[in-house]
C-alpha cells in the first residue's frame, strides 16, 4: 500500500510541477524569457561558439516546444544566440520539460527519446539532425560547475521520481 502511495505521489508531482511552474512563465514578458534563454544557450554551447559548430544555423530557425509547460521559442545563431517567439521555425524539437532535462544533462539520449517517442522532431531532417549531433556533442564535464551541478540534482531528483512513478500499476 506504501509503495502504491509512493507511486502515485511521484506521478502526480512529475505531471504537477511542470504545469506549476509554467504558469508563472506565461506571466513573464517574452523578452526577459529570451534574455533568459540566451544567455543560458551561451553558457551551455560555448565551446561550440568558440569551435564554429554553430554556423549551420546562420539563417535557420529552430523551435523548441516544452510541451508540458506551454512553452515555444524559436533558437538561431549569427554573431550570438537570437531568440524569437515560435512561429514558422525550419524544424521542431517538442518533448515535455522531464525529456529535455535529462537531455540537457546527458542523462538520456535524443535519439533514445525520439523512439520512445518522447521527443519529437518535425520539419527539415537535416537541420534537426545537425541540431540532434550538436546536442549530442555537449560536454557536460566542461559546462561551469554551478550549472553542471544544478543539472545532475535536477536530472537525478527527476530519474527517482521517474523510477517511483512506475513502481506501481497506474490504477494505484
Amino acid at each position: 500500500m506504501r509503495t502504491a502511495l509512493a507511486a502515485k505521489a511521484a506521478r502526480d508531482i512529475l505531471t504537477l510541477a511542470p504545469k506549476l511552474a509554467g504558469k508563472p512563465l506565461t506571466l513573464v514578458p517574452f523578452t526577459i524569457k529570451a534574455s533568459v534563454l540566451q544567455q543560458l544557450l551561451a553558457v551551455l554551447l560555448s565551446e561550440q561558439v568558440q569551435d564554429g559548430e554553430l554556423d549551420f544555423l546562420e539563417g535557420q530557425w529552430v523551435g523548441v516546444r516544452v510541451e508540458d509547460m506551454e512553452l515555444a521559442f524559436e533558437v538561431s545563431f549569427e554573431q550570438g544566440f537570437k531568440v524569437r517567439p515560435f512561429t514558422a521555425p525550419e524544424v521542431t524539437f517538442s518533448a515535455n520539460s522531464a525529456e529535455l532535462l535529462l537531455v540537457a544533462a546527458a542523462k538520456e539520449d535524443p535519439d533514445t527519446l525520439f523512439f520512445q517517442r518522447r521527443l519529437s522532431i518535425e520539419g527539415d531532417t537535416e537541420l534537426g539532425l545537425e541540431v540532434k549531433n550538436l546536442l549530442l556533442g555537449i560536454d557536460v564535464q566542461s559546462m561551469p560547475k554551478g550549472l553542471k551541478l544544478m543539472l545532475d540534482k535536477l536530472a537525478n531528483m527527476l530519474t527517482t521520481l521517474l523510477q517511483s512513478s512506475q513502481t506501481a500499476p497506474q490504477w494505484a
